[in-house]
């Protein structure tokens, strides 16, 4: 009988690195095949259409206005399904939206202004699964569906968030083609701009990562010690100074930061105007936190004694795979809120299979859709998520002095 089983190979007698190796050449044979299978032809994701009470809802209007302004000839002509519903691209829902501001003198088009500050910001935490990249892919996804203009940066080494955005970080990219590349010490630095890709979410460009990101760490403290002649710019402010070569063609930057205190982290931290600290409602994952917290403090410290100016236009702490029905995690929020009061945000990640269902074909909830997912499933995950990012949007504008 056949089987689809992967087939076993004996340790014998490989010394360990050799057996290691095999085993990575193995495994990322395996995802270069399931993407080729989940994503033909190309073997590159696309995103999907969205139904016209979607793209109402992400312009902020009506579905039937939305209808009206299609009639007029005022909006691009949708695709129509088979059953006749229309169903627009995100680049159309774009087109309307500049369409709509045109016409009715409206701000339907939310790019900031010359007087307003690029927005960077940062999620991170040093402990492994707290739902950094979760939080970093729909957040950044959320406010280009909304209609800013983003760029997300995958600064962690293991590259889960560029994989989520369809990268085989070990196949794709080559050498000098992540944040290190516009970082580094040396005369191999790139252009920032350079390095930065147009991904399958218009309005979304992304900087992929891998482990050439590690390179930062280890080059730093050589560059510390004299060992070799920095740049302009500290470490701590290496990625402040490249973000701002590209400053103009942006609105907010989302920066998914490593799983430990590094210095990228700190570089990151430097930069960021706005920081999110993701929260395992768990007592260990809180107690893992007070560290990261305390060790965070004593490092902007030195920053600040060193001539850095870091400044958070807002931190806030996000709870993640919240479960509400369990006690002990709604105690732990509960304290949580005692101890910060509205530094806690006040929606939370609510745990959700139809983001793990989601996740298992490397998407994220914009990007399934209701019809993938069973509709109460997804929309109460969808609700969750949607009122997380409201609020964080809501904190991008209250930093632009911009009413509710």
């Amino acid at each position: 009988m056949a089987s689809n089983a992967l087939p076993i190979i004996e340790a014998g007698p490989l010394p360990p690195d050799q057996l290691i190796a095999q085993d990575a050449r193995l495994l990322s044979g395996q995802l270069h095949a399931l993407r080729a299978r989940l994503f033909p032809p190309a073997s590159r994701k696309t995103l999907r259409t969205f139904t016209s009470g979607e793209a109402a809802e992400w312009i902020g209007i009506s579905d039937a206005y939305l209808r009206q302004v299609s009639l007029a000839g005022e909006a691009p002509e949708p695709a129509k399904t088979a059953s006749g519903r229309r169903a627009y691209t995100l680049e159309q829902i774009h087109d309307l939206r500049h369409a709509l501001a045109r016409a009715r003198a409206r701000p339907y088009v939310p790019v900031r202004q010359p007087d307003e500050h690029l927005q960077v910001i940062a999620v991170t935490n040093f402990k492994g699964g707290s739902g950094k990249t979760t939080t970093s892919a729909h957040l950044a996804q959320y406010l280009a569906l909304r209609g800013f203009r983003v760029l997300a940066i995958d600064l962690d080494p293991q590259a889960s968030l560029s994989a989520l955005f369809g990268y085989q970080p070990e196949t794709d990219l080559g050498g000098n083609e992540t944040l290190y590349g516009a970082v580094r010490y040396d005369d191999q630095a790139r252009p920032l701009d350079e390095i930065i890709r147009a991904s399958y979410f218009a309005g979304l460009d992304i900087v992929p990562g891998n482990l050439e990101l590690q390179e930062f760490e280890h080059e730093t403290p050589r560059a510390l010690a004299g060992q070799r002649r920095t740049a302009a710019a500290p470490f701590f402010a290496r990625v402040a100074s490249v973000l701002a070569t590209v400053d103009d063609r942006y609105d907010v930057v989302v920066i998914d930061c490593p799983p430990q205190l590094g210095f990228l982290t700190l570089a990151a931290l430097c930069a960021a105007t706005g920081v999110l600290v993701t929260v395992h409602p768990q007592m260990l994952d809180v107690a893992s936190m007070s560290q990261f917290l305390l060790m965070t403090a004593d490092l902007l410290d030195v920053v600040r004694e060193a001539g850095g100016t870091p400044r958070f236009d807002f931190l806030r702490y996000l709870v993640t795979r919240f479960e509400p029905q369990d006690g002990p995690q709604a105690q732990v929020v509960a304290f949580l809120r005692n101890l910060f009061g509205e530094r806690v945000l006040t929606n939370a990640m609510v745990k959700s299979t139809a983001i793990s269902d989601a996740g298992l074909t490397k998407q994220t909830l914009y990007e399934v859709g209701r019809q993938a997912l069973g509709r109460s499933t997804y929309g109460r995950a969808i609700e969750a998520l949607n009122a997380v990012n409201r609020e964080i949007e809501q904190l991008i504008r209250q930093s632009w002095k911009r009413p509710a």
